[in-house]
């Protein structure tokens, strides 16, 4: 069954931009962002996942080693360029042809030390690193309970997600019905979670097939997270957002993240009367 998380909107401080409303004639389309679980994601995805009503969670796609999904780069909080790997060792039980749902943590006791003591060695002198580790701690705490590194990968996404006070559903693709054609699988599982847009990264658009989703009805918008050289989102979609939220804050980043959200939300006109 879907699960939802629940919590108030992120309030703007400091530098921030302050939120964006619809017009008033407008009513928002409800949009999808449909991405594998990945370990402490990096800002630029945690954004696209934040701008969405509903994260599907791609879980029956085949593993890949080289992505981000038993893995994370953590840059060093005074030096952002400065990174190293977090990696979550990890057993394919099918070989290349594993699915990411059924990809193994192969070491759980020692994947709970490197998720419990690397993030805090580059964060603790932060200043929210306190509430962070607040947030992760239960997720070290299981990663020994569970055999599955798409588990352990969602749930640090999930306990950032609760950082930032995200209101959204959560679903996971393989309780869905989908084609297994790449585009039209994607337009399917916009389809099954009642979504009018899926919002779709710019890596994503240079192979994605439209005709799916305009035999559906259904909007394609792409999401492109600002770049920027000095603010939070230095290094944005290379590193964990982790140094965002241990340097800026979660209230700066959620706030940075609503209006995120403002700009890139298409709407639907209301009907003329």
């Amino acid at each position: 069954m879907p699960s939802t998380v629940f919590g108030p909107a992120a309030t703007t401080a400091g530098s921030c931009p302050p939120d964006r409303a619809a017009p008033p004639d407008a009513r928002p389309v409800r949009s999808c962002a449909i991405h594998q679980p990945n370990l402490l994601p990096r800002l630029s995805t945690l954004a696209k996942l934040y701008a969405a009503d509903v994260w599907v969670v791609l879980d029956d796609v085949q593993f890949a080693r080289r992505d981000y999904q038993h893995r994370a780069r953590l840059a060093a909080l005074d030096d952002p360029h400065r990174r190293q790997w977090l990696s979550v060792e990890t057993h394919l039980p099918h070989g290349r042809a594993t699915l990411i749902r059924d990809a193994q943590v192969a070491d759980p006791h020692r994947a709970a030390r490197r998720l419990g003591q690397m993030p805090a060695q580059y964060y603790h002198a932060g200043p929210y690193w306190q509430l962070l580790h607040d947030a992760l701690e239960p997720v070290v705490h299981t990663v020994t309970e569970t055999a599955s590194t798409a588990a352990v990968a969602e749930a640090t996404t999930r306990a950032l997600l609760n950082v930032l006070n995200w209101q959204g559903t959560i679903v996971h693709s393989s309780d869905l019905a989908a084609s297994s054609d790449r585009s039209a699988r994607l337009a399917d599982l916009t389809t099954a979670v009642e979504a009018d847009t899926y919002l779709c990264g710019t890596g994503g658009l240079r192979y994605l097939d439209r005709r799916p989703f305009t035999k559906r009805h259904l909007n394609v918008h792409a999401f492109r997270p600002p770049t920027a050289a000095e603010d939070l989102w230095t290094e944005a979609s290379k590193s964990t957002a982790l140094w965002a939220l241990a340097r800026y804050g979660p209230t700066c980043v959620g706030s940075a993240l609503d209006s995120l959200r403002a700009t890139t939300r298409p709407v639907r006109s209301a009907p003329v009367t």
